[in-house]
């Protein structure tokens, strides 16, 4: 997960036709909203949303997503280590109410509800999407719906009703297509409807040490989650944005698909025989599970289907007999799948862990914790884990030797890695300015030779007007 604490900052105000700014006290954070009122100031700062005067003064707490997690059901929402790292915080009409996204590692986030004095939190569509489900969303002015983007396409929820008719509560969509829309923003007459509009694509690239530039791989296809066989003759990706699992041979050919919609696939590994890719996936309405499917064709083999929990991140044992994975909930445990018995035993000591990777020689299992953002490091050997970098990381991936972990990091996006003898954190390369992309927003890979492969951002976006026609 990456932590983010370089986007907090303190409030300022001003003038919209023009004057000097102002500091709003000891407002700090991000993403700041005034009440319809004017009278108060909510905003998010790490895992918190705060409602303070409308000059920044006497904030208070009212919301944690990190406590949000233990008190809510772990069906009830989108699972996921949480953050409010939010695009928006929308007060309603008459100010009652707050609604903001929850977001977590590996999903993009789910609506909250809350009153404005902190009361009655709860996710405002349980069981409606699976992770990545909703994000943005903001009331027409009249109060009558709820404008929101889910999928990457504008949704309407109607929000009042009367005694002669009962209205339906359920979310109808407004776009569909291949146009992307993000971002939703009533008009105050509730005519229009603004929203980021383009076309997601990405450009798979690799760093070129010797040039120090990135250079297309693979013909610079729209494709992340790469994965190499041992034999460095194959290669498996996941095409972005639609989530179709692939593979082909180093220069392209031999090109097959692998997986099919409704399943979006995530993060594949190829067995150490070279004769099975496996993933994790999601559909609209169902849990995260994980697949397995014959490098030369067929329907993919889901492994655990009596298991009631999320499944992500499989990674293999060298040997092949077995696998790890996690949930993407704090509360869960990294587990490891026996391929001869089917039996499932957890990893001791990994509670609130999540994304494992499992080292080239079989020693260590590494992982990222949810709460105090470190890379963990398990040692079979000692039976223990331990701390091997304490700071903010995502995609982590061991070097082909198993002496570095290479990962992305902050404060701006940077591949950096660390030793596992040494345990010494050092950048590789920086991208700030580079722009990258992915299903989660960024992604980062490694090649047999530890070059790192990112997703260059090459999609449109444009400011679009559409009419609003009430569903």
């Amino acid at each position: 997960m990456i932590d983010r604490p370089w986007l907090e900052g303190q409030f300022w105000a001003l003038p919209t036709l023009g004057g000097s700014a102002r500091q709003l006290a000891g407002a700090r954070g991000h993403c700041g909203s005034w009440s319809p009122d004017g009278k108060k100031l909510a905003y998010a700062n790490g895992n918190d949303l705060f409602v303070a005067n409308a000059d920044g003064t006497a904030p208070k707490k009212i919301f944690s997503s990190v406590d949000a997690v233990a008190t809510v059901s772990f069906a009830a929402i989108p699972p996921g280590p949480r953050s409010i790292a939010l695009p928006s915080i929308a007060w309603s009409p008459d100010g009652s109410k707050l609604r903001f996204t929850v977001t977590g590692p590996n999903l993009g986030g789910s609506i909250w509800q809350i009153s404005s004095d902190g009361s009655n939190p709860a996710p405002l569509f349980p069981n409606w999407h699976p992770p990545g489900g909703e994000c943005c969303g903001n009331w027409t002015a009249d109060g009558k719906y709820f404008i929101f983007e889910s999928q990457y396409q504008m949704w309407a929820r109607r929000e009042t009703s009367n005694l002669v008719q009962k209205v339906s509560r359920e979310p109808v969509q407004l776009t569909d297509g291949s146009t992307t829309y993000v971002s939703p923003l009533p008009s105050k007459d509730g005519k229009q409807i603004f929203a980021v509009s383009g076309f997601a694509r990405g450009e798979l690239e690799r760093y070129d040490a010797t040039a120090k530039t990135f250079q297309p791989y693979l013909r610079g296809i729209s494709a992340q989650d790469v994965a190499f066989s041992n034999d460095g003759q194959w290669v498996a990706y996941v095409s972005f944005p639609n989530g179709t699992l692939s593979r082909s041979r180093l220069d392209g050919s031999d090109k097959l698909q692998l997986s099919f919609p409704p399943l979006y696939a995530t993060f594949p590994q190829w067995s150490p025989d070279g004769k099975q890719v496996l993933f994790s996936a999601f559909e609209r309405g169902k849990l995260w599970r994980i697949y397995l499917v014959a490098a030369e064709g067929g329907a993919p083999q889901e492994l655990m289907p009596d298991d009631e929990t999320m499944q992500a991140d499989p990674s293999w044992s060298p040997d092949g007999s077995s696998f790890v994975f996690g949930g993407i909930d704090a509360a869960s445990r990294l587990r490891i799948f026996n391929m001869k018995t089917h039996r499932i035993s957890m990893l001791a000591g990994s509670q609130g862990l999540y994304s494992p990777r499992w080292s080239p020689d079989g020693r260590y299992i590494a992982a990222q914790t949810a709460g105090e953002y470190s890379l963990m490091l398990y040692d079979f050997n000692a039976q223990k884990w331990s701390v091997l970098a304490k700071e903010g990381i995502a995609y982590p991936s061991w070097s082909r030797r198993g002496d570095y972990v290479y990962f992305l990091g902050g404060p701006t996006w940077t591949v950096k890695r660390v030793g596992v003898r040494a345990r010494k954190v050092e950048p590789v390369i920086s991208l700030e300015g580079f722009p990258i992309t992915g299903y989660w927003g960024f992604w980062l890979g490694l090649l047999p030779d530890d070059s790192s492969l990112v997703l260059k951002d090459t999609g449109t976006q444009d400011v679009v007007s559409l009419t609003f026609h009430e569903p």
